[in-house]
């Protein structure tokens, strides 16, 4: 057994992006400036040119942001998945709507079109798919849907960057607006912060000015110009959801090793993928010729004959074998809030709570030596009787 603790996630950060700190740092700009300029025509010039891209403080707000840009106003209805994080729906309660949950597909975990397709009603002026792990969701069918009934898609893609839907990199798909998420675990990080993507300007006119108390400017551009430009107006309630460019500072370079990273995760899941099989165990869906996986979790499934339960599991990789695992995710009809507002039942989702009931996601990430692999498999191997 190992003496070190072996964590579930950890950034890759090397000296490029601490340099980059150092020298905005230095620079005297902290707050939105050149850094989180020159980060957002990355970002937009990586995912293909014709899109505006906007950072912002959190994948959270993004999704708020492009919620409140498409419309969605108070009594309105967005069909979202029940298994994801509450920050997909919260934002949802945010501008007063209500979010309406879809079971999802047993074998991706990602919402399914099925479901979505039942869940609508007159009040339904949206749809927010996630794409659970990296894995992307059924695009070609919930668009179809939301043509059909013309609705709006603004896809949570925190886990989602970068990787392709059929040839096509995820955020330049015909979504009204794409979310990312730069929080520590994340693809790439910025510590914390994210990134709204749209290809409709009107939209990106209003993220950017509802991301900074609804300014009519940049404060960026006031505080820059030459001339006296100290006069702005307020055109709306907005917020403080602007990202700083220290953050920015490490996004640049994230962004430059964003392909490497999702290799090198690719490579851990394939790993997995072959050394586990023959145990007790359900592996994630593995993407055939022509699809793609961000590989941001490697959720396994411990199966009722295995000689340990899922939470006996967690407790066994933790204690005894040092490893950190997680759950992926504590679906939302079983929380607090959702269940008891909303009148929610286990029955109601019985994939998603199927899919909790048995899920624990183990470590992938870049830094991820070999040996550490190894000894994660080894491990799962021993707990389980192998």
């Amino acid at each position: 057994m190992r003496d070190k603790f072996l964590p579930f996630a950890l950034p890759d950060i090397g000296e490029e992006e601490i340099m980059e700190v150092v020298d905005s740092m230095r620079s005297g700009w902290l707050t939105t400036g050149p850094k989180t300029k020159a980060f957002e025509n990355a970002f937009a010039a990586y995912i293909g040119g014709k899109v505006d891209a906007m950072a912002v403080s959190s994948a959270t707000a993004g999704l708020h942001l492009a919620l409140e840009a498409c419309g969605i106003r108070a009594g309105d209805e967005v069909i979202t998945s029940v298994y994801t994080f509450t920050s997909t729906a919260e934002v949802i309660r945010y501008l007063g709507a209500d979010p309406v949950f879809a079971d999802i597909d047993e074998r991706t975990l990602n919402i399914s079109p099925e479901s979505i397709e039942k869940a609508i009603t007159p009040k339904t002026k949206a749809i927010m798919p996630v794409h659970v792990g990296g894995l992307p969701c059924d695009m070609d069918a919930i668009l179809a849907i939301a043509k059909k009934y013309d609705l709006k898609v603004v896809e949570d893609a925190a886990h989602a960057f970068p990787v392709r839907y059929k040839g096509r990199l995820i955020g330049e798909l015909d979504s009204d607006a794409t979310v990312y998420s730069f929080y520590a675990t994340k693809t790439i990080t910025t510590g914390e912060g994210g990134m709204v993507v749209t290809k409709n300007k009107d939209m990106a006119k209003r993220i950017r000015t509802m991301r900074l108390h609804g300014i009519d400017r940049d404060a960026y551009d006031r505080y820059t110009s030459e001339k006296p430009a100290w006069y702005y107006e307020i055109v709306a309630p907005g917020y403080k959801y602007n990202m700083s460019d220290i953050m920015a500072s490490m996004g640049i370079h994230q962004l430059k090793k964003a392909e490497r990273m999702k290799e090198r995760r690719r490579e851990i899941a394939m790993r997995y993928t072959e050394a586990l099989q023959g145990l007790p165990l359900t592996l994630p869906y593995v993407p055939c010729e022509g699809e793609d996986n961000a590989w941001h979790l490697y959720p396994i499934h411990i199966n009722k004959e295995a000689s340990v339960t899922r939470d006996e599991f967690i407790k066994q990789m933790s204690f005894s074998a040092k490893i950190g695992c997680s759950v992926h995710f504590i679906p939302l009809h079983l929380q607090p809030y959702y269940r008891d507002k909303y009148e929610l039942t286990p029955q109601m989702f019985p994939n998603a709570t199927k899919a909790f009931e048995s899920e624990v996601s183990i470590p992938i990430y870049p830094k991820m030596t070999d040996e550490d692999v190894e000894y994660v498999v080894e491990q799962i191997r021993r707990i389980l009787g192998a």
